[in-house]
């Protein structure tokens, strides 16, 4: 039997699930189709992170703006919580010449965002206020203000929850086997034995939207990233924020930065989020190697040695599981939220590691896309963009 939808996602982590809420609220018949189980993937292997601080000045920031107000509605909006809390986040600076690029990141962003001033500037004196457990050797930092964090399996569930309270239907354990465009209103989507037809197809496959994209002869430039976590057992919170090492922005971005050649190999810097439960996450590397998910006891010693490095007192903590997973990386480190060559069938992908972050307004904004309702020019995601670029 071969169920009819007006759209159909594919991939159930949190951009599938955020663009099956929005879009069946606006009174579309949705299916997703899920190769395993909702939130398994990439969402089941990161961290809470709605951040802003680590975005470019300018469509980057504007984009995590939006999607932060928006996610914090969410938490209004939704019936099952999500662990949403909005302390803020810093960047820690080891030194003058990070200090100094800091602090051009701040007038930047303030400049860019015009009235909307969400970062300030920290000095050492502010750090030692902040937190008794920082290094002395830190020189500053930056905070925004502006920062969030959510539990990303909560979330997800929560908006699959709201999703069903309207025309929307989940297959899971459902792999995606062939893509036909039947003509020019119907595509059919093939799963073993089962077959679905759509109007419309929105491929949110993360890691694997590359795979399905091939199947309709679409290249799509997105690589999965490594990337590792560690989770520290329940004790006395090294900080009530999201904290970062500064130099993870240059990992993020690829660019060169101090420190030892190890930890510019497998990208490490430290990423300190505090969870509602009062352990925490730990973090983070940045390697490509194809779609391997082992973890690295070698990669793992020495994110604990460079959060030590920031935080002498966590020599003392236990450590209770360690984890890895792949983010869909672009070469430009922006998503892809577009429409293709092929009508009627878009890419809400690659968003890399601000996935749950950027979850919401993509999810807007996809739907507002497949409905012919979108006013906001959002052509710096889109897939013309990489072949604009070749030439």
């Amino acid at each position: 039997m071969t169920s009819h939808f007006d759209v159909m996602i594919i991939g159930g982590g949190i951009i599938g699930a955020s663009i099956a809420y929005y879009t069946a609220k606006k009174g579309l018949n949705v299916g997703m189709i899920e190769k395993y189980t909702v939130a398994s993937g990439t969402t089941s292997k990161c961290d809470g992170n709605v951040l802003l601080i680590d975005k470019e000045p300018g469509f980057d920031s504007r984009m995590a703006i939006q999607s932060q107000a928006l996610i914090k509605e969410l938490s209004e909006e939704l019936e099952m919580p999500f662990e949403f809390r909005h302390p803020g986040s810093i960047f820690l600076c080891a030194n003058e010449e990070e200090l100094e690029q800091a602090y051009i990141w701040v007038d930047r962003h303030n400049q860019a965002n015009g009235e909307q001033r969400f970062f300030n500037k920290l000095t050492k004196e502010d750090l030692k206020n902040d937190s008794k457990h920082f290094s002395d050797h830190l020189t500053g930092g930056l905070e925004c203000t502006n920062d969030s964090t959510v539990n990303p399996y909560m979330l997800t569930f929560s908006l699959i929850n709201e999703a069903e309270k309207y025309d929307f239907s989940l297959y899971e354990h459902s792999p995606v086997t062939d893509i036909k465009k039947m003509d020019v209103e119907t595509f059919k989507i093939y799963s073993n034995e089962k077959s679905f037809t759509a109007n419309k197809v929105i491929n949110a496959g993360g890691i694997y939207a590359p795979e399905i994209s091939r199947m309709l002869d679409i290249d799509l430039p997105i690589t999965p990233r490594k990337g590792h976590i560690l989770v520290a057992s329940r004790t006395e919170l090294m900080g009530t924020r999201k904290i970062q090492e500064f130099g993870y922005l240059m990992t993020k971005f690829g660019r060169e930065r101090i420190a030892p050649k190890a930890m510019n190999d497998y990208g490490i810097a430290l990423v300190h989020e505090p969870t509602e439960s009062q352990n925490f996450l730990m973090g983070s590397s940045r390697e490509f190697t194809g779609f391997d998910t082992k973890v690295n006891p070698h990669v793992i010693r020495l994110i604990a040695e460079r959060a030590i490095e920031y935080f002498p007192k966590m020599k003392d903590l236990n450590i209770i599981r360690s984890y890895a997973g792949l983010r869909p990386w672009t070469p430009d480190h922006l998503p892809i939220i577009s429409g293709t060559d092929i009508g009627n069938y878009y890419i809400a992908a690659g968003h890399e590691g601000d996935g749950i972050g950027l979850s919401a307004i993509t999810g807007r904004w996809m739907s507002d896309m497949v409905t012919g309702s979108l006013t906001e020019d959002i052509s710096p995601l889109s897939l013309s963009r990489f072949k604009e670029a070749a030439l």
